[in-house]
């Protein structure tokens, strides 16, 4: 009989070849910050020859004539040095993650959101913990990178509590996280974030079109039941078996199972929290019914209005409420300064994001100023309309490019804040909106994070793995991976071509084509 290390090394060979280069390619990448430095620096001598050529396109929807403008120039190196804090301070997501964040730094901090999580996981019969895992990745990503650390090592908990391999609980909380990051049944720090830099994309084809953060939200509640049923089905039908193959180890940890437990305060809390919330949204629905409703927009509707288009400040409101509301209930907050400490320690685990941004809207600012994406979106588009290639290929083809520059380049909004610019506007002078455009990009920017040894939570998930198996490397977490990812890009893809070919908007207030 062939021993298990043997096997694996046979069929996974190609594989960890693959994943090694992948690897080595990604390790001499700079720091994301670094990148849009070196970018912005291309930009100006791209700029520069583009200019002494005479580059230029005439944008259909207005029908002015768009020429390439040099960075390097006088008034280039003005704009550059004179709009640097305006571009930062007006960029879009900065601060509605700001606003966002200071109600999920409370709701973290007074233990809220890892309450819920362990709720979600805890006393499910072996039938459905899969699922039920599964499902609470995608609730869990409201706790944006702080799901990693709470759910992985509760997955493996899960599964052990009901007679089950830990290894088999790591990979679907894993799985769930990171290659079903952008599906979640609540709304998202992501969806912010996404959404804000859409509305700057967009903005080189109508300066007024403003895609809000719950554009995608029907499409990721669908999305968020579909990938929970498909981890479900592949994990219960494939990776059972394969595990069945990996024995924990003798010595492995078995003292744990404590830390899915509830305790009475923490009970007491989620429960405060959730008439918080419910009190909450009575209030909102309250005030908004009237028709003359300062909630509502100035032609009386929903749809463009302040509780849609600034949604970000009902969310942390949302969150704010309900974590003290917890805490107060669990003794986990002791009084009102307790909340602005909170804040203020969100903020500092925010401190990577804020530098990156800045970065990233200053690259953003001189792309947008030197006419480029535009004349890149303009040709784009024409040639694919000259081409007759209609919106499905389309779609197909973004999914190939991103998914693959996802392997490399991990950070979501930093890679949308690259392609982000291009994309959108030129699917808008193909009649598609961005918010379709946003939505592919969700699928493509998650599913390969389940298997990139460039995510740092890939190697994390790998170092709780060798907890209960201290011959697991890179090529066992894959194998497992791996085929998880292929379904839920398969299946999260034909959820994508369902809405668009049904007609269905993939969110409030979300145009349909």
């Amino acid at each position: 009989m062939t021993s298990e290390p043997v096997a694996e090394s046979r069929s996974l060979g190609a594989l960890l070849r693959v994943l090694g280069g992948i690897e080595r390619l990604g390790n001499k990448l700079p720091h994301p910050f670094w990148l849009f430095v070196v970018l912005s620096v291309l930009l100006a001598l791209v700029s520069w020859g583009l200019a002494a050529a005479g580059v230029s396109a005439v944008n259909p929807a207005s029908g002015e004539t768009v020429v390439a403008r040099n960075l390097l120039s006088v008034e280039g190196v003005r704009m550059m040095v004179g709009d640097a804090i305006e571009n930062y301070t007006s960029f879009p997501p900065l601060g509605t993650i700001l606003v966002v964040m200071l109600g999920v730094a409370v709701a973290e901090r007074s233990g809220l959101l890892a309450a819920v999580l362990r709720s979600g996981v805890s006393k499910v019969s072996p039938k459905w913990v899969t699922f039920a895992l599964a499902f609470t990745g995608m609730v869990a990503h409201v706790a944006s990178d702080a799901a990693y650390v709470v759910l992985i090592p509760l997955g493996a908990l899960a599964f052990r509590a009901v007679g089950r391999s830990p290894i088999l609980g790591i990979v679907v909380a894993f799985v769930s996280i990171s290659a079903g990051y952008d599906a979640s049944p609540l709304i998202t720090p992501a969806d912010a974030v996404l959404s804000g830099l859409t509305t700057a994309a967009a903005h080189t084809i109508d300066p007024s079109y403003v895609v809000t953060p719950v554009a995608n939200y029907y499409f990721s509640i669908a999305s968020s039941f579909l990938l929970a049923a498909a981890i479900t089905l592949v994990t219960e039908r494939v990776l059972a078996r394969r595990v069945e193959t990996m024995p924990v180890d003798p010595d492995a940890p078995d003292d744990d199972l404590g830390s899915l437990t509830l305790g009475d305060g923490e009970r007491k809390g989620l429960k405060a929290a959730l008439i918080t919330l419910v009190v909450l949204a009575a209030a909102i629905v309250a005030a908004v019914l009237p028709s003359g409703s300062p909630l509502r927009g100035e032609d009386g509707g929903i749809v463009q209005s302040p509780l849609l288009t600034s949604i970000a400040i009902f969310l942390g409101l949302a969150f704010l409420a309900a974590g003290w509301a917890y805490g107060k209930a669990a003794g986990t907050i002791g009084g009102s300064r307790d909340i602005p400490a909170f804040m203020a320690h969100g903020f500092r685990e925010m401190a990577p994001i804020l530098v990156l941004f800045f970065a990233i809207s200053q690259f953003l600012a001189y792309f947008r100023w030197t006419g480029i994406g535009e004349i890149l979106a303009i040709d784009g588009a024409g040639l694919l309309r000259s081409a007759g290639v209609s919106g499905p290929v389309v779609f197909l083809g973004i999914l190939l490019v991103v998914t693959v520059i996802n392997l490399v380049v991990t950070s979501g909004s930093a890679q949308w804040a690259l392609v982000g610019p291009v994309f959108v506007p030129m699917l808008m002078l193909l009649d598609i909106p961005p918010e379709y455009t946003q939505a592919l990009y969700r699928i493509a920017d998650s599913c390969t994070n389940a298997i990139t040894p460039m995510s740092p939570y890939f190697v994390m998930a790998l170092g709780f793995l060798q907890r209960y198996r201290r011959s697991a490397g890179i090529g066992t977490l894959a194998s497992m991976t791996i085929p998880l990812a292929v379904t839920l890009l398969v299946v999260w893809t034909l959820l994508f071509f369902v809405f668009w070919a049904l007609g269905v908007p993939l969110g409030p207030g979300a145009p349909v084509p």
